[in-house]
C-alpha cells in the first residue's frame, strides 16, 4: 500500500507540472489520465487489494487524486482557450516581432473623401439616396420624360420583377429626393456608386462612382458655380491647372456646360490621354432648370439654383494616372499597395 501511495504523489507532481499547448495535447493529457484506461482508472483498480480495514482511509485518497486530475484538466483546457497556456520558457523574447501587413484604402476612397472634404469646407452636406431607384426620381423629376432622347444616351438596367425600377443611373436621383423633401437654401453633395449597361472595357465599366452637387438659394448665379469649381480644381490638382468651360446640354440644367482641366500628365503639351489636346474634360455642370425646380414645388422665380456632377474614377485617372478603369474593382494587390501611405 505504501508503494501505492507513493506511486499516487509521483502521479500528482507529474499532473502538476503537465503543461499544454494544442488541444492535440490536452486530448493526449485526458487519456493518459482519466480514460477509461488511463492512470486514475488503474489506481481505482487497486482498492481490491487493499485490506478492508484501509478500504476507507485509501478511497479517501483515490477520491482525492481523482479529482486532482479533472481539475487540473479543467485548468488546462481553460488556459488553452484563452491562450494563456504558453510558458515563459517557450517564449523567445530575443526575437523580432511577426511582420503586420499595413493596410489602405481604396484609391476610390481616397479621392472620394478628398472631394468630399473639399466641397464640406464650401458649406456642402453629404446626402445619399438608394442605388435601386424608381422611374421618377432617376428620369422624369429631372426633367427627362418617358419619350425624352436623352434617355437614350444612359444605357439603364431595368429590374424584370418591375420595370419602373432600375439601377440608378446618376446620384442625380439624390438630389431629387433632397429637393422632394426639404426647401430652399439646399446646398449638397451626393457620392455613391451609379451603374450602365456598358461593355466592359479600360475605359468602361457597367459599375462606376459619381459626385454630383446642387446649390439653390436666392439670386445663385452662373459665377457662383465657376468659382466654386476654380476653387475645387485648384486643391485637388494645383493652382498652376488651367481650366476652361464649354457649352454642352443637360436635360435638367440651363445653361449647361462641360468642364475641362489641362492635362496633368503632359502639363497640356498634348498626349494620349489628352488625345493630343492637351485638355481632358472632368465633369458637367449648368444652372438648374427652372421646370425641374417646379417638380418640387419651388418657384423659379424666388430661387436659382447650379449643379454639377463627376466621375471619381475620371478625377482618380488624373491624379494618380491609372489608365485601366477595371483596376478599380479587379482587387489585385499589387495595384492596392501602391496607396499604402495615401491619405
Amino acid at each position: 500500500m505504501e508503494d501505492l501511495l507513493q506511486k499516487i504523489e509521483g502521479y500528482k507532481n507529474s499532473i502538476s507540472a503537465y503543461g499544454v499547448h494544442t488541444t492535440e495535447a490536452l486530448e493526449d493529457f485526458r487519456i493518459k489520465y482519466l480514460g477509461t484506461k488511463g492512470i486514475v482508472k488503474a489506481a481505482m483498480g487497486e482498492m481490491k487489494n487493499v485490506p478492508n480495514e484501509k478500504k476507507k482511509e485509501f478511497g479517501k485518497v483515490l477520491n482525492a487524486f481523482k479529482i486532482f486530475a479533472e481539475e487540473r484538466y479543467e485548468e488546462l483546457k481553460g488556459s488553452l482557450a484563452s491562450g494563456e497556456n504558453k510558458t515563459t520558457s517557450s517564449i523567445d523574447w530575443s526575437l523580432p516581432g511577426d511582420p503586420i501587413p499595413v493596410g489602405t484604402r481604396h484609391p476610390l476612397s481616397i479621392v472620394r473623401n478628398q472631394i468630399v472634404s473639399i466641397y464640406k469646407r464650401l458649406g456642402f452636406a453629404v446626402a445619399e439616396g438608394p442605388e435601386i431607384e424608381d422611374d421618377w426620381h432617376n428620369f422624369t423629376a429631372l426633367n427627362l420624360s418617358e419619350n425624352h432622347p436623352a434617355r437614350d444616351m444612359q444605357d439603364t438596367f431595368y429590374l424584370n420583377q418591375n420595370p419602373d425600377y432600375l439601377l440608378r443611373t446618376h446620384t442625380s436621383s439624390v438630389q431629387a429626393r433632397v429637393m422632394e423633401k426639404q426647401k430652399p437654401p439646399i446646398r449638397i453633395i451626393c457620392p455613391g456608386r451609379v451603374y450602365r449597361n456598358e461593355t466592359i472595357s479600360a475605359r468602361a465599366h457597367c459599375f462606376f462612382h459619381q459626385v454630383e452637387g446642387l446649390y439653390v438659394d436666392n439670386n445663385v448665379s452662373f459665377a457662383d458655380l465657376k468659382q466654386t469649381l476654380y476653387f475645387f480644381v485648384q486643391e485637388m490638382f494645383g493652382k498652376e491647372v488651367k481650366v476652361r468651360f464649354r457649352p454642352s446640354y443637360f436635360p435638367f440644367t440651363e445653361p449647361s456646360a462641360e468642364m475641362d482641366i489641362s492635362c496633368t500628365v503632359c502639363g497640356g503639351k498634348g498626349c494620349s490621354l489628352c488625345k493630343h489636346t492637351g485638355w481632358v474634360e472632368i465633369l458637367g455642370c449648368g444652372m438648374v432648370h427652372p421646370k425641374m425646380l417646379e417638380n418640387f414645388k419651388i418657384d423659379p422665380d424666388e430661387f436659382t439654383g447650379f449643379a454639377f456632377g463627376m466621375g471619381i474614377e475620371r478625377i482618380c485617372q488624373l491624379k494618380y494616372r491609372i489608365n485601366d478603369l477595371r483596376l478599380y474593382s479587379q482587387n489585385d494587390i499589387r495595384f492596392l499597395r501602391q496607396f499604402t501611405g495615401s491619405v
